[in-house]
Parts: C-alpha cells; sequence; structure tokens
C-alpha cells in the first residue's frame, strides 16, 4: 500500500457540477440506470444521505440505499465484494485490508469531512462543567468509576449511566484508541447502540447519563443534550465546533471517509455518484453539521479519485502507520 499521489487540481472544479468532473451529461445521467450499495457508518450516514437524496433528483433510475451497519460492519461487507461503497468514522484496519486482498478488492480512500468526536450530558447535569481525558478514561474504561463522587468528589454520589456506539462503531474505536489506549477495554455494562439516535434518546432521558458520538448528531440535538469541553494539550476546556477542529486544538478530532470499490467505479451509476459525492461534498459536511476538510485535502481526494489511486495511507507491509490527517495545533 502506499500515499496517494497528488495531482495538479484547481480546488474550483470539485465545486462545480458532476458533468465538470468529467461524469455523464445532465441527459445521459438521467437516462442511466443501475444500483450503488452504500454502508457503513453512523457518523458519515447523515452526510450520505443527503448526497444520495440530491443525487436522485439528477440520476433518478439509480438506486442508492444506504446503509448503516456501523464501519466495522460495512468494511465486512464491502471487503467482501457486496457493497460498492463503504462510509467510514476510521481508516481501513490492517486486518480489513487483507480481508479485501483475500476477496481480490482493490478500493480507493478518499477522505470527505472532519469530525469533532463529542462528549455529551444530560442538560440537568449542572456539574460536569469541564472533562480531561483522563476523566473519560475513568469513566468508560473497564474497572472505572462507577459513580460520579469518584471522578471528583464535588460532584453527585449517584451511579453514572454511560452510553456508546457499538463494537462494530468506527466510533467506537477511534474513542477506545484516543482515550482508553490501544492496550486497554471498554466497560463492560455500556448502554450501546449502531444507531446513534438512540444514544440520544438514551442521553436526554437519563440526568446521569453520559455519552459520545459524532458531531452533527449533536448538532441535531443542542436543545437536548449539552456538549462538555475536553481539556485540550495546552491545560484549557474546548467545545468540539468548526474553529477548534480546524485549529487542530479540539483533541478529539478526526478524519471521515468513503471508500470505494476500485471494480465498480469502472461502472458508470458508480462513477457517477463519486464524481457528484466529491464535487458536493463540502455543502452538504457544512448542511449536516460536520467540519469541511481544507483546500488542499479537497484537491487530494479529488486528484486520488480522478487518478483511480488504489490503497491506504494508514497501513503498510500489513501494519498500522500513522497516516493522520488532522491540522497540528497552533
Amino acid at each position: 500500500m502506499h500515499i496517494h499521489r497528488r495531482l495538479p487540481v484547481l480546488l474550483g472544479s470539485l465545486l462545480a457540477t458532476a458533468t465538470a468532473l468529467g461524469g455523464p451529461a445532465a441527459d445521459d445521467l438521467k437516462a442511466l440506470k443501475g444500483t450503488v450499495r452504500v454502508d457503513g457508518s453512523s457518523t458519515v450516514f447523515p452526510i450520505m444521505e443527503a448526497v444520495a437524496e440530491e443525487f436522485a433528483k439528477i440520476a433518478p433510475h439509480i438506486k442508492v440505499p444506504v446503509g448503516v451497519s456501523g464501519t466495522g460492519g460495512g468494511f465486512k461487507r464491502f471487503c467482501a465484494g457486496e457493497t460498492q461503497i463503504s462510509n467510514a468514522s476510521r481508516p481501513i484496519s490492517p486486518s480489513e485490508v487483507a480481508l479485501a486482498a483475500e476477496h481480490k478488492v482493490e478500493f480507493i480512500e478518499l477522505p470527505i469531512a472532519y469530525d469533532a468526536l463529542s462528549i455529551v450530558v444530560n442538560p440537568k447535569n449542572d456539574w460536569m462543567k469541564q472533562v480531561t481525558i483522563e476523566h473519560l478514561r475513568s469513566i468508560f474504561s473497564s474497572g472505572g468509576a462507577k459513580r460520579w463522587s469518584e471522578i471528583d468528589p464535588t460532584w453527585p454520589d449517584r451511579p453514572m449511566r454511560v452510553f456508546s456506539p457499538g463494537t462494530d462503531s468506527g466510533t467506537f474505536d477511534y474513542f477506545k484508541e484516543a482515550v482508553i489506549g490501544k492496550d486497554g477495554s471498554m466497560r463492560a455494562d455500556l448502554s450501546v447502540s449502531e444507531d446513534d439516535n438512540v444514544l440520544v434518546l438514551g442521553v436526554q432521558g437519563d440526568k446521569d447519563a453520559i455519552g459520545f458520538f459524532g458531531l452533527a448528531y449533536f448538532e441535531e440535538n443542542k436543545g437536548k443534550l449539552r456538549a462538555v469541553p475536553v481539556v485540550g494539550p495546552e491545560g484549557a476546556p474546548v467545545m468540539p465546533e468548526n474553529s477548534t477542529v480546524n485549529d487542530g486544538t479540539y483533541p478529539l478530532s478526526r478524519p471521515l471517509f468513503l471508500y470505494a470499490n476500485a471494480k465498480s467505479a469502472a461502472t458508470p451509476e458508480t462513477a457517477a455518484f463519486v464524481d457528484f459525492t466529491l464535487a458536493k461534498v463540502a455543502g452538504f459536511v457544512d448542511e449536516v453539521g460536520y467540519v469541511a476538510l481544507p483546500a488542499n485535502l479537497l484537491e487530494a481526494a479529488h486528484a486520488t479519485w480522478k487518478a483511480r489511486t488504489t490503497g491506504t495511507r494508514f497501513v503498510k507491509d500489513g501494519k498500522k502507520v500513522d497516516g493522520s490527517m488532522m491540522p497540528a495545533s497552533k
């Protein structure tokens, strides 16, 4: 595997129509038929759902069902050749790369947005003004705190109810690695769901609840939940929002991805859908509450797709490597 090569592309072409990207003309899109199966991350789902709805207006005979099996579940289907596109809230793993190779599935890795993983509590929680990574580790790890007062003696002496995405979720994987550590484990009594809306309802309904999920789900439910600022490397509490992701100060930021089956990319229906996605994704990302990629990463994603460059920057010689796409703290 290799790091994607970059071709010189004007950013303006990303914001043009699918036709300007070299895809079929408008009349041809209306005539195209076929199915583009999409599955994977619940975090990425709002983006791809919005893209699919708009795409249907210009290509009404191409069906684009968007599933929500979680990043891990989506990759299982994708690497077995069952879907054309996999949405992911983390990079593909070495074992998934091996599974794809076993099934002779080559893929194109395309970053499409940034996310700020949001720590949320019930609005009636008036004691947790901010949270450190160490606090989160104590709350979410195996053998960790059971009551709020165990985290801080000034907090209520009541049991916590802890919500988390399911184990097939890329958000779960990212949180575990970033907060618990690769050798640690999450607590066994988590209330889990692959559906982030279920997590929203759980935290909304319990004063002593805490959970986490992608920024878009918090933005959609601001009136029902409260996001807790996370203390960053500089020692100051930082809210999950566009500016703190872009300046690298929010400590739980991550890229979101679309993976396209390289063989399917040769079909007109899949090519047209990915063309449209890359052309319009910045607007959809902003609409649903995530953070748009900077111009250089958008250019690189477009170049990768145009060249049909296969592989991942996150796995080399069968091992995970640091292919970070996040901005450094200023």
